[in-house]
């Protein structure tokens, strides 16, 4: 994965890579996802993401039901990203 000063990444990385790229978005640094910081992280990989597909994708990911998806939560957020985004994630 390379990160340009755009942010810009490729839609191939390892979960590593996928976790590191992804936290860069934690706008407010709770160690924690929301629904506009992962709308932004998709919109940074050139994917037209919406207000309504970032609700989906936490709704897939966030296991605990609090609107965020954490640490623990971030394989559900990799498998919503293969399945439904077509970003490459290796192990």
């Amino acid at each position: 994965m390379t990160i340009c000063s755009s942010t810009k990444v490729s839609r191939e990385m390892t979960i590593e890579e996928f976790k590191a790229w992804l936290k860069q978005f934690d706008a407010d640094g709770d160690g924690r996802i929301s629904k506009n910081e992962l709308r932004t992280a998709m919109r940074s990989l050139g994917i037209y993401f919406t207000t309504w597909k970032s609700r989906r994708g936490i709704r897939f990911a966030d296991s605990n039901g609090d609107g965020f998806i954490d640490d623990n939560e971030i394989d559900g957020l990799i498998e919503f990203a293969q399945n439904k985004l077509g970003i490459m994630i290796e192990k």
